[in-house]
Order: structure tokens, then sequence, then C-alpha cells
């Protein structure tokens, strides 16, 4: 499936970064604080569902970012991701505390960061601020980079380790 065409899905949460962007600065207008995160989200779990639950309550909109499959190919290797782009913007869009989700291509996702200029920026507890692309960004205009606590022992690559070894007997 071309990208273009699962970042248009009418109805839906799912909005192309021009849509994106004309949203924003609406609800910047209006006072609303936005939340930026970023990940691939392949097998989503309850880690998943807590750690955008801790970064909606950071602010009033969450925005999330998710990588495309080609760019989570180049950074996880070609086995990845088990769930295609489209399911799982579909599934972060089908979560409570989402706002709007985007698809991006890039490697990282500083370019959005860039257009959509966040009141606050979130990664995991695991990344560190110096890590986190966009930090040093964000914070020059007066806005946060944050981090929210991970859920022990909930990760994708855990999860698809404990199905290779439970089921491949």
């Amino acid at each position: 499936m071309r990208n273009d065409r699962a970042r248009t899905l009418p109805g839906t949460k799912i909005i192309p970064l021009s849509s994106l962007i004309r949203k924003v600065r609406a609800l910047k207008q209006k006072n609303k604080r936005i939340v930026f995160t970023n990940g691939c989200f392949d097998i989503l779990h309850f880690g998943h569902v807590k750690y955008l639950q801790d970064a909606k309550a950071k602010g009033d909109y969450l925005i999330v970012a998710v990588n495309s499959d080609s760019s989570i190919k180049k950074i996880k290797g070609k086995n990845r991701p088990l769930i295609g782009q489209l399911d799982r913007l579909k599934t972060i869009a089908a979560l409570a505390s989402v706002d709007f989700v985007v698809l991006f291509n890039e490697d990282n996702p500083l370019k959005l960061i860039r257009a959509i200029k966040p009141d606050v920026l979130i990664k995991g507890a695991d990344w560190s601020k110096e890590r986190m692309v966009g930090a040093d960004f964000v914070e020059s205009y007066g806005g946060k980079a944050a981090t929210v606590n991970l859920v022990k022992g909930r990760s994708t690559s855990k999860l698809i380790e404990k199905i290779v070894k439970d089921f491949a007997k």
C-alpha cells in the first residue's frame, strides 16, 4: 500500500502532516498543550497503551507519529515490522488517549517535530534527553522534553522472543 493513501483515511484520527499542522495551529491559538511522541508500535501491548496514556497526561492533545514499514525495516531489520503500517496506524488511532496519528518514512521524526513544534516531546524512560531526537529544538522555543516510565518487562522484542521460544517447538 502506498504511504500517502495510509495517511489520508477519512473520518479517522489518521491525518497527513499538512492537515495536522493546521489543526495544531488552531489548537495552540486556544492555548491547548500539544504533546508529541513517536514509535513503531509493532504488536501493540499494554506497555504501549500505558506509555501513550502517560504521554497524554502531559498535555491536552497527543500526536503519535508512527514509523512506516520501510523506516522500520531500516531500523529493526528485514523481518520487521510484523504488523503492516495501515493496521498499526488504525490500532493506535483506536486508543482513547491518542488524538492524532501521522505516518512518517524517515529514520527519525525530526522533520515532524520541526513542523509541529509541540509543547511537550515525550519518549520512554529508556531514552536519555541527549539521545532524544528533537529535544534541543523543542527546548529552544520554550517547550519541554520529558520521559515517561515504561511498564517493566513489556516490549515488542521480548514478546517476539517469547513467541519464538514457545511456538518454535
